[in-house]
């Protein structure tokens, strides 16, 4: 039995990517909670600011005032890590869709290398504290959503090409892919956190907008290929 034939990675590996999703958005909400405050341009903050502080600031493990920060710490950890995880196994799973179809299988497997390294690059952005090992941080948090970009870019080619699954995902990875590259010119060449506090709250929440819409492409991307491969096995 090929390993896309099994039952796990037919029936189950899309439920548990899209129940990562979801908890991983309950994660980073309740560590927003637990946020002592503290914002790169003001330290005497107090609590979260949804439009000044970073993702990166619910990872740290001492904030800008100084205030331990152990609990958000401990809560982003796992969402990152989780998230990371998911992607990697939506990178795996999505591949069986193309196997009778060789140049899709191809487009397919290509964007799935640049999900799996993506997918790495985000656990790596939890590790990796920002207070502790920025530039290692920055880094991975980067190529993240760079190589998530090419990943989007040709699975959304592959769903287009594809005879039998519905053109709706691949306009939905399509319009991600907007976003994304938006999100990446705008960490390129959009104003500096550190300059001023407006350009603090354009990175901060242009950072909030794409982390979102990543989970809710990976939602439903995992919802449409779990109900694709209901549809297939009702027709074997």
């Amino acid at each position: 039995m090929l390993a896309h034939e099994k039952p796990f990675w037919r029936e189950k590996v899309f439920g548990f990517i899209s129940a990562a999703a979801i908890l991983y958005a309950v994660l980073t909400l309740t560590a927003m909670l637990f946020y002592p405050g503290g914002t790169l341009s003001d330290p005497t903050t107090h609590g979260y600011s949804f439009f000044k502080n970073f993702f990166s600031d619910l990872g740290v493990l001492h904030t800008t005032s100084g205030a331990a920060n152990y609990v958000s710490a401990a809560l982003f950890f796992p969402a990152m890590t989780l998230a990371g995880f998911a992607l990697i196994l939506f990178s795996l799973a999505f591949p069986q869709f193309f196997t009778n179809r060789r140049k899709g299988y191809i487009r397919s497997a290509v964007g799935s290398i640049s999900g799996t390294m993506a997918g790495i690059c985000f656990v790596g952005v939890a590790l990796t504290p920002a207070d502790v090992l920025l530039n290692a941080h920055l880094q991975f948090s980067i190529w993240a959503f760079r190589l998530f970009l090419v990943a989007v870019l040709f699975w959304g080619v592959a769903v287009f090409r594809h005879g039998q699954f519905p053109k709706l995902y691949g306009w939905i990875y399509l319009g991600f892919a907007a976003l994304l590259l938006g999100y990446v010119f705008l960490m390129r060449l959009g104003p500096s956190p550190k300059d001023t506090v407006l350009g603090t709250m354009i990175q901060a929440t242009g950072q909030k907008i794409i982390s979102y819409a990543s989970l809710a492409c990976v939602l439903i991307q995992a919802q449409g290929a779990k109900a694709l491969n209901k549809s297939d096995s009702s027709h074997k």
